[in-house]
């Protein structure tokens, strides 16, 4: 049983404890509620801002087909670049430039692949980024398909002077992208010849995808590309049934000199404490296939929209909030790194850096990686993108980019999307502007102007 204890007081002692209690709230720093009313009819202007204009995806579909590709070390890239610093200067956006940064420049040159035994089959194919070439006279072997790391080790004796297939079925990209990675050396070191793997997606309309690979040091390198799905359980079933398939394979990759690129630097001046910034970017280049629509000129697009919007609105929040578009995140991550060393002394102030590399599908909320306070505040803020159906926050916000700013204490989010179908696109010819719908795009562009203004804004920073 609890005990009532009854305090009698003067009314006027009691009316001042209520103003006391009253004051204390109006200068706490704001509740989800108060955030909510604080910020609730800016956020449906951003809203009504956003999804009423198409300057998003016709500015997204210029840099797309004016351009093409935007590989690190290429003339697209640079081109798209320029493009897009005069675009941001003509939008009125302040301390607008470009940062060098020097990038590997490999080049894909020619190649292909054909199944010579049983039968001739042109197969469509692509190198890896960072392979090697073949021989002038490209390689003619023996395929030896297997299903993992562990069958390869099981039949290591099965491999030397052959071609390893990983036939490897999609779970998570996280999971399976180890065979694009190591798959080379693994097969190398069991004495193959060169190594394939079944391209990194859950589906296929014979569409091969490229991405990064590396190779182990001392370890004899090898030629490594990706087959179309169709093309990789066919050889397996050839093999399944006991035939011996026969690749001829043909590539000419190799790196040439580094050459200079640069990160992307724009600003909406904070009007209290500009020195303190929060991030929103995405990285610029692409691979050397496709238009990089979703990957990521979506979300250069996307975040560099929701400045604009801010601007256009006359939402100027307190601190600063800065895009950023990073060069070189496929094949080197030289920009992310450059942009983390070039702003050392600014690190203390970086308030949050937020990223939109998942393609610009359906946004469903934000990651977040950082302090569980910190947590709790972003919590309340995307109650706002409720109308918009993006109000869900998950535990983990790092993206490529941004992984070094994580790494000295930043806290970071990633705009989450619906994946469904990304990895249908990803890295493929497919990833282009037809691919691109209007009123995705524009609730990611909502998004982004909604989460990364109310942080700004906030009377209190995000606490690390």
């Amino acid at each position: 049983m609890y005990n009532t204890i009854n305090i009698n007081l003067p009314v006027h002692l009691f009316n001042k404890m209520i103003l006391f209690f009253a004051m204390l709230w109006t200068i706490s720093p704001l509740t989800g509620e108060n955030i909510r009313k604080t910020y609730e009819k800016k956020a449906e202007k951003i809203i009504s801002a956003a999804l009423e204009q198409d300057d998003s995806y016709s500015r997204l579909a210029y840099l797309c087909d004016t351009f093409g590709h935007r590989f690190s070390g290429s003339e697209s890239l640079e081109l798209a670049i320029d493009w897009i610093l005069a675009e941001m200067k003509s939008d009125g956006l302040e301390n607008v430039h470009g940062e060098e940064v020097m990038v590997p420049k490999w080049v894909r040159g020619n190649e292909s692949a054909e199944l010579v035994q049983p039968y001739r089959k042109k197969l469509p194919m692509l190198g890896l980024g960072r392979s090697i070439a073949t021989p002038s006279e490209g390689i003619e072997a023996e395929i030896v398909v297997v299903g993992s790391y562990d069958e390869l080790e099981t039949r290591k004796n099965e491999v030397k002077n052959k071609i390893v297939l990983f036939d490897v079925p999609f779970t998570t990209y996280g999971e399976t992208v180890k065979y694009r990675y190591g798959g080379a050396s693994a097969a190398a070191k069991q004495g193959a010849v060169a190594s394939l793997i079944r391209s990194i997606a859950p589906f296929s309309m014979s569409t091969p995808h490229t991405g990064g690979m590396s190779y182990e040091e001392e370890i004899r390198k090898i030629p490594h590309a990706a087959l179309t799905l169709e093309d990789a359980t066919l050889l397996h079933r050839l093999q399944d049934r006991g035939e011996k398939p026969i690749v001829r394979l043909y590539m000419e990759a190799h790196f040439e000199p580094d050459v200079p690129s640069r990160n992307i630097i724009a600003e909406l001046k904070g009007t209290e404490l500009p020195e303190e910034i929060i991030v929103v970017g995405a990285h610029i280049d692409s691979w050397d296939v496709g238009q990089g629509a979703h990957d990521n000129a979506g979300g250069c697009v996307a975040a560099w929209e929701a400045v604009r919007i801010l601007k256009k609105l006359g939402f100027r929040p307190r601190r600063t909030i800065r895009v950023v578009m990073w060069t070189n995140e496929e094949n080197g991550l030289r920009g992310a790194k450059q942009y983390r060393d070039s702003h050392l002394n600014e690190m203390d102030n970086h308030i949050v850096a937020i990223e939109s590399d998942n393609g610009v599908f359906s946004p469903r909320g934000f990651g977040f990686t950082g302090s569980e306070i910190a947590k709790e505040k972003v919590q309340e803020a995307v109650v706002l993108l409720q109308p918009i159906y993006a109000d869900k926050i998950f535990n983990d916000g790092v993206e490529a980019d941004i992984g070094p700013l994580k790494d000295i204490g930043v806290p970071v989010m990633s705009l989450e999307v619906d994946r469904t179908t990304y990895f249908w696109y990803h890295h493929t010819a497919a990833d282009a502007m037809d691919k691109i719908d209007r009123e995705e795009l524009n609730r990611c562009v909502a998004a982004l102007a909604i989460m990364s203004y109310v942080i700004a804004d906030l009377e209190d920073s995000l606490p690390r």
